[in-house]
């Protein structure tokens, strides 16, 4: 069992698929309202490939993590822009304890939204889970999709969700599943994204994956700072 997973409005979306020998079956996409249920779902999941941060700085760092700054350089303007630059923990744990207050002060709702989202993974992520769950990034995923060529147009415009359909469709059989279903709060960007990471996890199971950077960091937790592709 993979799943392809990324924060959306009203949880987290899941696009799943059950790996029998080398096909992939796309099933139908989920919300869950809370990671954990993800986690904690039957039968489990043998890979979860996380659109998060997983594993964090203890204060916020200018550019980001490693991984965050490697990740942009490999994708060039103006994909670079995709690749947001994780939090510290001092911020994210103000939001898991609080949800509101000075860490939050002068960020935009989209940043408070995501804020939370990671506040969510860090609450839960342990090093033990990083055998299951691995931080991967959409865009890092179009990226190998398009035999590592960053991709033409932005998610947000029509060319773009069709420059991704295209490349989703050409390797991954009945991915229409996920890419037409329609879900409560859930955007076709988002149906693309968690296809795509789906896709990551099973190269994953394949052991086809890169690593960036290839000698991560660890945080304070013990988490590897990494984002794989």
């Amino acid at each position: 069992m993979l799943a392809g997973v990324v924060p959306c409005p009203s949880g987290w979306l899941a696009a799943t698929a059950k790996l029998q020998g080398i096909t992939i079956s796309p099933e139908d996409p989920q919300v869950f309202s809370e990671l954990l249920a993800v986690l904690d779902y039957k039968p489990a999941f043998d890979v979860v490939a996380l659109f998060c941060p997983v594993g964090l700085p203890d204060s916020s760092v200018a550019r980001g993590r490693r991984c965050d700054r490697d990740a942009r350089r490999l994708l060039g303007w103006p994909r670079s822009g995709a690749v947001v630059s994780a939090p510290g923990r001092d911020v994210v744990t103000g939001v898991a304890q609080v949800g509101k207050g000075p860490s939050l002060a002068g960020m935009s709702a989209i940043s408070r939204h995501r804020a939370r989202r990671i506040a969510e993974v860090d609450q839960h992520m342990a090093p033990y889970w990083q055998r299951t769950v691995v931080e991967v990034h959409a865009e890092m995923s179009f990226y190998q999709l398009n035999d590592d060529r960053p991709l033409r147009f932005s998610k947000r415009k029509n060319a773009g969700i069709e420059e991704r359909r295209l490349l989703l469709e050409a390797r991954i059989p009945g991915v229409e599943r996920i890419l037409d279903a329609r879900l409560r709060g859930v955007r076709v960007e988002h149906l693309a994204d968690a296809a795509a990471c789906l896709w990551t996890a099973r190269r994953i199971v394949s052991r086809a994956v890169e690593r960036v950077p290839e000698d991560p960091e660890w945080d304070s937790m013990g988490l590897r700072m990494e984002i794989v592709r």
